[in-house]
């Protein structure tokens, strides 16, 4: 899940592994649309009986909520799930078991160099966040060089404000939604101690980045205050 400013990264994001599903619903108040928009990006174009199996890379997979998500879309992809924490990871394997050998598990850091592509689908669901921004931009290089012709990255993920006002107002209304769904402050504790690592941007910074990687018809698909969904597909020839 990217890399943690902390004495054991590789278990940064393990000591959560037993709450982490259930607080999703609620520290993601936009959850169904979030992940579902998603999921329906990544599945665009490859519906229909001669759609070939894809095959899938999930960036920072952790317990594999997001490839739960791409499996029902995209029938009979294969996928390869990296992550640094390998209890996140083997919870990912416990959710996608009826998959099989259709799903491998990489222990890795999202500096590190990707597993070898090509891929038709790139994605990742709050994660890249915990990157700065030039460890960003060259992750999206990175996969953006993965990427089978017409394939696309898929980015869910936590956003910065544009602007201090509204920065001040996602973190305000994030808080806000979250406790009309139940957050108590043990929960938002929680959550304020895994987000001391973030390093959010602005969509419009990363749309940049994207295209700058090399990527087309790059957009930003889903929005609400700290959450959006961007992407971008690689070029045919």
């Amino acid at each position: 899940m990217g890399t943690a400013a902390a004495d054991d990264a590789t278990a940064w994001f393990d000591r959560w592994v037993d709450t982490y599903d259930a607080d999703r619903r609620i520290l993601v108040p936009c959850f169904d649309a979030f992940y579902g928009t998603a999921a329906e990006v990544a599945a665009f174009g490859r519906s229909g009986p001669d759609a070939e199996p894809a095959r899938v890379l999930d960036l920072g997979a952790g317990t594999g909520l997001l490839a739960a998500e791409l499996a029902v879309v995209l029938p009979g992809a294969s996928f390869v799930l990296l992550d640094e924490a390998p209890e996140m990871l083997e919870r990912a394997r416990e959710r996608l078991a009826p998959l099989g050998d259709r799903v491998t598990t990489v222990v890795a850091d999202l500096a590190d160099p990707l597993p070898e592509g090509p891929f038709d689908v790139i994605a990742s669901a709050l994660a890249i966040h915990h990157l700065d921004d030039a460890g960003k931009a060259d992750l999206y290089a990175r996969a953006a060089q993965a990427l089978a012709p017409g394939g696309v990255l898929v980015n869910a993920e936590q956003v910065a404000g544009p602007t201090p006002v509204l920065d001040a107002a996602y973190r305000e209304r994030w808080e806000a939604h979250t406790r009309a769904l139940g957050a108590d402050d043990a929960m938002l504790a929680a959550a304020a101690e895994r987000m001391a690592i973030d390093r959010p941007a602005p969509v419009e910074d990363q749309l940049a980045m994207l295209r700058e990687a090399g990527l087309v018809d790059v957009d930003c698909l889903f929005r609400s205050w700290r959450f959006a969904v961007i992407a971008g597909w690689a070029p045919l020839t």
